[in-house]
C-alpha cells in the first residue's frame, strides 16, 4: 500500500510475544491486511489485493449478503473479513453504507441472548470503525481506497463509536481471544496504546487453542 502521509504502525503481532515488537506494516490497520478466513464464505471479492473489490458487484445485495455471512457460527475473524469488504464497498455509497450500519444496529435489538448480542455489537462496531478507518485514509492516500463517499461517512459516523459497541461485545464475552485480537486491531487505529496492549495479551493466551487466529497473527507479523 502506497501512503504518502504516515500512519500509526501496527505493532507486530508476533507468535512468540504479542505485544509491540517490530512494526508490521504502515496505513490503516482495519483495511490493508485482509484476513484469511480458513475457506469460510465471504463477499465477492476481485483479486488477492487488499483493495480490489469486485468491479460490477451490485451495491444493492450488500445489505443482504453480508448479513447472510455474518451467521451465529461464523467466526471472529471470518466476520472481520466480510465486514472489511462490505465497508470498502459500501464507502462508495453514503445510502449504502447508512443502510448497512442500521441493518447491523437492527440485529442487536433483537439478539435473543448474550451470545448473540455480542456478535451483533461486535458486527455493528467493527462495521463502522472500518468505514472510520477509509475516512482517516481519505486524508492521505485517497487513491488507494478509490472513490468513497467521505462526506456521507463522516455523517454517518458523528456521534456514533463503534469501539463503545466491541467493548459492550466484549463485556459478553470477555475471554474470546478473536474478539480481542479485532479491539487490539481497533485501539491501534485508534491510537489506543494501552488499550492495545490489554487485548493484545488476552489473544496470546488464546492463539494456542485457536489456529485461525494464530494463523492471522503470523500473516500480521510477516507483514503480509
Amino acid at each position: 500500500m502506497n501512503t504518502a502521509k504516515p500512519k500509526p504502525l501496527l505493532h507486530g503481532l508476533a507468535l512468540s510475544m504479542l505485544l509491540f515488537a517490530a512494526p508490521a506494516f504502515a496505513g490503516p490497520p482495519l483495511l490493508c491486511h485482509p484476513f484469511q478466513t480458513n475457506g469460510a464464505p465471504s463477499l465477492p471479492w476481485g483479486g488477492n489485493g487488499w483493495n480490489q473489490a469486485r468491479a460490477g458487484y451490485d451495491l444493492a445485495r450488500l445489505g443482504a449478503d453480508t448479513e447472510a455471512l455474518l451467521a451465529p457460527a461464523t467466526p471472529v475473524i471470518a466476520r472481520m473479513e466480510t465486514l472489511r469488504r462490505a465497508a470498502i464497498y459500501a464507502s462508495r455509497d453514503g445510502k449504502v453504507a447508512r443502510g448497512l450500519a442500521g441493518r447491523l444496529d437492527a440485529r442487536v435489538a433483537v439478539a435473543k441472548d448474550d451470545d448473540a448480542r455480542a456478535l451483533a455489537l461486535f458486527d455493528a462496531g467493527y462495521f463502522r470503525e472500518t468505514l472510520q478507518d477509509i475516512v482517516r485514509l481519505q486524508g492521505y492516500d485517497t487513491a488507494a481506497i478509490g472513490k468513497a463517499d467521505a462526506p456521507a461517512l463522516r455523517a454517518l459516523l458523528a456521534g456514533a463509536d463503534g469501539s463503545a459497541d466491541i467493548d459492550q461485545a466484549l463485556k459478553l464475552r470477555p475471554q474470546d481471544p478473536e474478539l480481542h485480537f479485532a479491539a487490539a486491531l481497533v485501539a491501534t487505529a485508534d491510537e489506543r496504546g494501552d488499550d492495545y496492549a490489554r487485548h493484545a495479551r488476552i489473544a496470546q493466551a488464546g492463539m494456542g487453542q485457536d489456529r485461525l487466529l494464530a494463523l492471522n497473527v503470523a500473516r500480521i507479523a510477516a507483514g503480509r
